[in-house]
């Protein structure tokens, strides 16, 4: 399939009553003073955007006996447990020993069949794509796949609705996915940025080096946002519409988490803030005028860490 806009508007009519329409809220004294808009998402069912997704490529095909299988650092695998136990599906997911504990806790409590094995989202990918060929399940991909990216992107179509003329549209990346979904919704209409913890520069160095490459991961995001490797269906959307990646450093994700607890009272975690470590930073220092949403992803975190 072509991602495009129509693919993601197809999505949207696929998923349809099975997930949130996050909300928005506005961001208080916004460096430009111009109003910053914030798109909750990790107040969707399962905590993160990922569930979008997982509902797309579920309803888009039929599963055999075997079900569905995943590789995931958490979030990916929280989205498709769920949407699997919701249409009656069996899922199998596999983790990395990275994953934090609430995630793979509540994986297990959805009814998914858990693997930890592995350091790392890519050790944990190869297993679940050897043990997909050995049982027939359906792979649904954390990122690189057009029917995720589009149910992802559906995310933009909301924030369309709920937020009058936007600029810009500052995303968190880590195997890109979303961003891939929401620049295809987009193009055209809005200037889509990347923004990636400086230790997982993903996209980055792929737009540098003109192709996906691999890089170390690490850093306080790698959990949700640590695939060591683009994306070609991201990278593809960004070299089509020009994105730009911007890099910033843990501790402004660190700041930008802990400042969406104490304005807001939302747990995000790391990957989740990121996007909004750019504008705090300076990173994306804010034009005048300009009209500015930033995706807030992710909330799978234990609050104790805050």
């Amino acid at each position: 399939m072509i991602l495009d806009r129509g693919a993601v508007e197809q999505a949207a009519q696929r998923i349809a009553g099975r997930v949130r329409r996050t909300p928005v809220v506005e961001l208080d004294g916004a460096p430009s003073g111009t109003p910053v808009l914030l798109k909750l998402e990790l107040l969707q069912r399962t905590g993160s955007f990922k569930v979008r997704g997982a509902f797309n490529r579920l309803l888009g095909t039929s599963p055999p006996p075997a079900g569905v299988i995943a590789a995931s650092g958490g979030n990916h695998g929280l989205g498709v447990a769920h949407a699997a136990a919701a249409l009656g599906v069996r899922a199998e997911i596999f983790v990395p020993v990275s994953s934090p504990e609430v995630k793979v806790e509540r994986l297990r409590a959805l009814g998914a069949e858990v693997t930890v094995t592995g350091a790392y989202y890519a050790d944990a990918l190869q297993a679940s794509e050897a043990r997909a060929r050995d049982t027939g399940a359906v792979v649904v991909h954390a990122y690189d796949q057009p029917e995720v990216a589009a149910g992802q992107g559906t995310l933009a179509l909301e924030l369309e609705e709920q937020a009058d003329g936007l600029d810009t549209v500052l995303v968190g990346v880590g195997g890109g996915g979303l961003i891939a979904g929401i620049a295809a919704a987009l193009e055209g209409r809005c200037r889509v940025v990347a923004v990636e913890p400086a230790r997982c520069p993903t996209l980055h160095q792929a737009l540098d080096a003109g192709a996906p490459v691999d890089v170390e991961v690490g850093g306080v995001a790698a959990d949700s946002l640590g695939a060591r490797r683009i994306g070609r269906v991201c990278f593809d959307i960004a070299r089509r519409t020009g994105m730009r990646s911007l890099l910033v450093q843990d501790d402004a994700i660190v700041a930008a988490r802990r400042l969406l607890w104490e304005e807001f009272r939302v747990t995000a975690e790391h990957g989740g803030a990121t996007a909004l470590g750019a504008l705090l930073s300076g990173v994306h220092p804010q034009s005048d005028g300009e009209r500015l949403a930033v995706v807030v992803s992710g909330g799978n975190t234990d609050p104790s860490t805050l």
